[in-house]
Protein backbone atom coordinates (compact mmCIF):
# COMPACT_ATOMS: atom_id res chain seq x y z
CA UNK A 1 0.00 0.00 0.00
CA UNK A 2 1.43 3.37 -1.05
CA UNK A 3 1.73 5.74 1.92
CA UNK A 4 0.39 9.27 1.30
CA UNK A 5 0.13 12.28 3.57
CA UNK A 6 -3.10 14.23 4.00
CA UNK A 7 -2.24 16.40 0.98
CA UNK A 8 -1.66 13.44 -1.33
CA UNK A 9 2.15 13.49 -1.33
CA UNK A 10 4.17 10.29 -1.01
CA UNK A 11 7.13 10.50 1.44
CA UNK A 12 10.35 9.91 -0.47
CA UNK A 13 14.13 10.30 -0.21
CA UNK A 14 16.63 11.61 -2.76
CA UNK A 15 20.37 10.92 -2.77
CA UNK A 16 23.23 13.08 -4.03
CA UNK A 17 26.33 10.86 -3.92
CA UNK A 18 29.75 12.53 -4.12
CA UNK A 19 33.13 11.10 -5.00
CA UNK A 20 36.40 12.53 -3.65
CA UNK A 21 36.40 15.24 -6.35
CA UNK A 22 32.91 16.45 -5.35
CA UNK A 23 31.48 15.00 -8.55
CA UNK A 24 28.04 13.42 -8.28
CA UNK A 25 26.65 10.04 -9.27
CA UNK A 26 24.49 10.61 -12.35
CA UNK A 27 22.33 7.66 -13.42
CA UNK A 28 20.48 7.04 -16.69
CA UNK A 29 17.01 5.65 -16.11
CA UNK A 30 16.69 2.21 -17.59
CA UNK A 31 15.54 2.19 -21.23
CA UNK A 32 15.18 6.00 -21.41
CA UNK A 33 17.33 9.06 -22.13
CA UNK A 34 16.47 10.65 -18.76
CA UNK A 35 19.21 11.09 -16.16
CA UNK A 36 18.62 11.52 -12.44
CA UNK A 37 19.82 10.96 -8.88
CA UNK A 38 18.83 7.85 -6.92
CA UNK A 39 15.51 8.24 -5.10
CA UNK A 40 12.66 6.15 -3.75
CA UNK A 41 9.66 5.98 -1.44
CA UNK A 42 9.72 5.68 2.33
CA UNK A 43 7.96 2.52 3.48
CA UNK A 44 5.59 2.44 6.44
CA UNK A 45 7.58 2.31 9.69
CA UNK A 46 10.83 3.52 8.07
CA UNK A 47 12.68 6.69 9.00
CA UNK A 48 14.00 8.81 6.09
CA UNK A 49 17.54 7.66 6.92
CA UNK A 50 16.56 3.99 6.90
CA UNK A 51 14.81 4.46 3.56
CA UNK A 52 17.87 6.27 2.18
CA UNK A 53 20.20 3.37 3.03
CA UNK A 54 17.74 0.84 1.59
CA UNK A 55 17.38 2.78 -1.66
CA UNK A 56 21.16 3.30 -1.81
CA UNK A 57 21.65 -0.45 -1.89
CA UNK A 58 18.71 -1.26 -4.16
CA UNK A 59 19.60 1.33 -6.80
CA UNK A 60 23.41 1.54 -6.75
CA UNK A 61 24.49 -1.48 -4.69
CA UNK A 62 26.18 0.41 -1.83
CA UNK A 63 26.01 -0.35 1.89
CA UNK A 64 26.24 2.10 4.83
CA UNK A 65 29.95 1.37 5.25
CA UNK A 66 30.59 2.64 1.71
CA UNK A 67 29.37 6.19 2.41
CA UNK A 68 29.46 9.05 4.90
CA UNK A 69 26.42 11.26 5.51
CA UNK A 70 27.50 14.86 4.89
CA UNK A 71 24.15 16.66 5.24
CA UNK A 72 20.41 16.49 4.56
CA UNK A 73 17.76 19.02 3.65
CA UNK A 74 16.07 20.71 6.60
CA UNK A 75 12.53 20.06 5.41
CA UNK A 76 10.50 18.26 2.77
CA UNK A 77 10.86 19.39 -0.84
CA UNK A 78 7.75 18.73 -2.93
CA UNK A 79 6.93 18.22 -6.58
CA UNK A 80 3.59 17.46 -8.24
CA UNK A 81 3.25 14.73 -10.85
CA UNK A 82 1.21 15.49 -13.99
CA UNK A 83 -2.02 13.48 -14.34
CA UNK A 84 -0.76 11.65 -17.42
CA UNK A 85 1.83 9.86 -15.25
CA UNK A 86 -0.69 8.86 -12.57
CA UNK A 87 -2.71 5.66 -12.68
CA UNK A 88 -6.32 6.49 -13.47
CA UNK A 89 -7.78 5.12 -10.22
CA UNK A 90 -5.22 7.08 -8.16
CA UNK A 91 -6.10 10.46 -9.63
CA UNK A 92 -7.62 12.73 -7.04
CA UNK A 93 -5.71 10.93 -4.26
CA UNK A 94 -2.08 10.89 -5.32
CA UNK A 95 -0.60 14.33 -6.00
CA UNK A 96 3.20 13.91 -6.05
CA UNK A 97 6.29 13.36 -3.92
CA UNK A 98 7.69 15.06 -0.85
CA UNK A 99 11.39 14.37 -0.37
CA UNK A 100 14.18 14.59 2.15
CA UNK A 101 17.46 14.86 0.26
CA UNK A 102 20.76 13.43 1.56
CA UNK A 103 24.26 14.48 0.56
CA UNK A 104 26.59 11.49 0.86
CA UNK A 105 30.30 11.06 0.21
CA UNK A 106 31.61 7.79 -1.17
CA UNK A 107 34.32 6.39 1.10
CA UNK A 108 34.49 3.12 -0.82
CA UNK A 109 35.54 2.64 -4.43
CA UNK A 110 33.92 3.04 -7.83
CA UNK A 111 33.87 -0.72 -8.24
CA UNK A 112 31.61 -1.02 -5.16
CA UNK A 113 28.76 0.45 -7.22
CA UNK A 114 26.46 -2.14 -8.73
CA UNK A 115 23.39 -1.27 -10.80
CA UNK A 116 22.23 -4.91 -10.71
CA UNK A 117 21.97 -5.31 -6.94
CA UNK A 118 18.27 -6.27 -7.31
CA UNK A 119 16.09 -7.87 -9.98
CA UNK A 120 14.46 -4.50 -10.71
CA UNK A 121 17.26 -2.07 -11.64
CA UNK A 122 16.49 1.64 -11.90
CA UNK A 123 19.52 2.58 -14.04
CA UNK A 124 21.30 1.04 -17.01
CA UNK A 125 24.28 3.46 -17.09
CA UNK A 126 26.00 5.88 -14.76
CA UNK A 127 28.82 8.41 -14.68
CA UNK A 128 30.43 10.97 -12.39
CA UNK A 129 29.30 14.50 -13.23
CA UNK A 130 30.08 18.01 -12.03
CA UNK A 131 27.96 18.95 -9.00
CA UNK A 132 25.68 21.31 -10.96
CA UNK A 133 24.08 18.72 -13.20
CA UNK A 134 22.25 19.69 -16.44
CA UNK A 135 18.59 19.93 -15.46
CA UNK A 136 17.40 19.72 -19.07
CA UNK A 137 17.97 15.95 -19.01
CA UNK A 138 15.85 15.55 -15.85
CA UNK A 139 12.12 14.90 -16.28
CA UNK A 140 10.57 18.37 -16.30
CA UNK A 141 8.41 18.24 -13.18
CA UNK A 142 11.41 17.27 -10.98
CA UNK A 143 13.70 20.11 -12.03
CA UNK A 144 12.59 22.62 -9.39
CA UNK A 145 13.22 20.16 -6.56
CA UNK A 146 16.63 19.28 -7.99
CA UNK A 147 17.59 22.94 -8.08
CA UNK A 148 16.40 23.48 -4.50
CA UNK A 149 18.20 20.39 -3.17
CA UNK A 150 21.48 21.17 -4.94
CA UNK A 151 21.37 24.79 -3.80
CA UNK A 152 20.61 23.99 -0.15
CA UNK A 153 23.24 21.24 0.10
CA UNK A 154 26.01 23.01 -1.86
CA UNK A 155 27.19 24.81 1.30
CA UNK A 156 28.10 21.43 2.82
CA UNK A 157 30.36 20.24 0.00
CA UNK A 158 33.60 18.90 1.53
CA UNK A 159 36.52 21.25 1.08
CA UNK A 160 39.24 20.00 -1.22
CA UNK A 161 42.97 20.46 -0.72
CA UNK A 162 43.87 22.29 -3.93
CA UNK A 163 47.49 22.69 -2.83
CA UNK A 164 47.94 18.93 -2.65
CA UNK A 165 46.11 18.53 -5.93
CA UNK A 166 48.52 21.01 -7.53
CA UNK A 167 51.51 19.13 -6.14
CA UNK A 168 50.12 15.86 -7.41
CA UNK A 169 49.53 17.37 -10.85
CA UNK A 170 53.20 18.44 -11.00
CA UNK A 171 54.25 14.92 -10.14
CA UNK A 172 52.01 13.55 -12.89
CA UNK A 173 53.44 16.02 -15.36
CA UNK A 174 56.99 14.90 -14.58
CA UNK A 175 55.95 11.27 -14.92
CA UNK A 176 54.22 11.84 -18.26
CA UNK A 177 57.34 11.24 -20.34
CA UNK A 178 57.81 7.91 -18.61
CA UNK A 179 54.19 6.87 -19.21
CA UNK A 180 53.51 4.47 -22.12
CA UNK A 181 50.89 6.82 -23.58
CA UNK A 182 53.56 9.45 -24.11
CA UNK A 183 55.12 7.17 -26.70
CA UNK A 184 52.02 6.46 -28.75
CA UNK A 185 50.87 3.21 -27.14
CA UNK A 186 47.14 2.45 -27.14
CA UNK A 187 45.13 3.10 -23.97
CA UNK A 188 42.78 0.44 -22.58
CA UNK A 189 39.95 1.44 -20.27
CA UNK A 190 37.89 -0.81 -18.03
CA UNK A 191 34.51 0.27 -16.62
CA UNK A 192 33.65 -0.61 -13.01
CA UNK A 193 31.17 -3.47 -12.47
CA UNK A 194 27.57 -2.41 -13.07
CA UNK A 195 28.52 0.55 -15.25
CA UNK A 196 28.03 0.95 -18.97
CA UNK A 197 29.45 3.54 -21.29
CA UNK A 198 27.30 6.17 -22.99
CA UNK A 199 29.61 8.36 -25.09
CA UNK A 200 27.14 11.23 -25.26
CA UNK A 201 24.38 10.95 -22.62
CA UNK A 202 22.82 14.24 -23.68
CA UNK A 203 22.70 13.56 -27.41
CA UNK A 204 19.02 12.59 -27.58
CA UNK A 205 17.68 14.10 -24.41
CA UNK A 206 16.56 17.53 -25.59
CA UNK A 207 14.07 16.42 -28.25
CA UNK A 208 13.51 12.78 -27.38
CA UNK A 209 9.78 12.10 -26.98
CA UNK A 210 10.26 8.87 -25.00
CA UNK A 211 8.54 9.30 -21.60
CA UNK A 212 10.27 8.13 -18.39
CA UNK A 213 9.98 4.40 -17.77
CA UNK A 214 6.92 3.51 -15.65
CA UNK A 215 7.33 2.11 -12.17
CA UNK A 216 5.09 -0.05 -10.04
CA UNK A 217 2.79 2.84 -9.14
CA UNK A 218 0.99 3.25 -12.41
CA UNK A 219 3.76 4.96 -14.33
CA UNK A 220 4.82 7.55 -11.76
CA UNK A 221 8.59 8.23 -12.10
CA UNK A 222 10.28 7.57 -8.75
Amino acid sequence: MIMLDRDGFRPNVGIILLNQRNEVFWGKRIRTHSWQFPQGGIDRGESPEQAMFRELHEEVGLYPEHVRIVARTRDWLRYEVPDRFIRRDARGHYKGQKQIWYLLQLVGHDWDLNLRATDHPEFDAWRWHDYWVPLDVVVEFKRGVYEMALTELARYLPRQDFRNRFLRSNVRAREFERHPLAHGQEAHFELPPGASFDPDPNAHSANDPTPPAPDAFGGVPR
